[in-house]
């Protein structure tokens, strides 16, 4: 059970990151200098996904741009499922 706390911090971790990834690309764009491949917010979303979803609500960032938007909701989808089959093995 001592791990957990850790698990949490990873995880908080990832989310972080994530939401920063997408605000770098969001800075990167404003200013017309080389992105972050739309490949990379994809991987980035499927470990981080609550992260990608608040950066790409808060930031304002590749919210009209199909079909990214249906792929980031696909992997953050893919990440609350992992998430939540995590917690439920480790409760469970």
């Amino acid at each position: 059970m001592g791990g957990h706390p850790m698990l949490l911090i990873g995880w908080a971790v990832l989310q972080v990151a994530t939401f920063g990834l997408f605000g770098f690309d969001k800075a990167r764009a404003r200013n017309g200098d080389r992105r972050v491949r739309e490949r990379t917010l994809l991987l980035a979303a499927l470990f981080g996904g609550v992260g990608a979803w608040l950066g790409q609500r808060m930031l304002r960032h590749k919210t009209r741009k199909e079909p990214f938007r249906t792929w980031l909701g696909l992997a953050v989808g893919l990440h609350l499922l992992a998430v939540g089959g995590g917690v439920w093995w480790v409760l469970g």
